[in-house]
């Protein structure tokens, strides 16, 4: 484990019930990130998606994936302080060939693996990979960028 979930909000903005990152496991700076969610029947969502049926929203896995991919752009920054951090927000630029292969449910640990394809400046472009069980469950290209808040 490199940070846990007392870390990563000392990283992300994002808080109970958004946050959707509760380990990184491996990260290498400007390359490669590996974190995992938890996925539990208490989650919020479960009330509404489904009752009866409980699955994952896809919506929410692109989600975790992007926080996780936050998480990257952020410790790959030279010199960034907590306070840089702190007056910092990572933004969504798009979503791109996002595919869902495999529902994801209560009881599974969903495994983000996020690969850098290409940085300039404050942009990431980022293939992005979400496993249970070393099986894919969810894929998309992701562009985000750091800005002021």
């Amino acid at each position: 484990m490199l940070y846990n979930v007392v870390e990563i909000q000392e990283i992300l903005p994002h808080r109970y019930p958004f946050l959707l990152v509760d380990r990184i496991t491996e990260l290498t700076a400007g390359e490669y990130i590996e974190a995992y969610k938890n996925v539990s029947i208490s989650e919020p969502v479960f009330q509404g998606h489904f009752p009866g049926h409980p699955i994952y929203p896809g919506v929410m896995i692109i989600e975790g994936m992007a926080q996780a991919g936050g998480v990257l752009a952020f410790k790959s920054m030279d010199g960034v302080t907590k306070e840089d951090i702190q007056n910092k927000v990572v933004y969504f630029m798009s979503i791109d060939k996002a595919k869902f292969r495999a529902p994801v449910t209560p009881g599974d640990q969903l495994v983000y693996k996020i690969n850098v394809i290409k940085n300039k400046g404050a942009v990431w472009q980022l293939d992005a990979k979400a496993y249970v069980d070393d099986k894919i469950v969810a894929q998309a290209e992701l562009k985000a960028m750091i800005v002021d808040k």
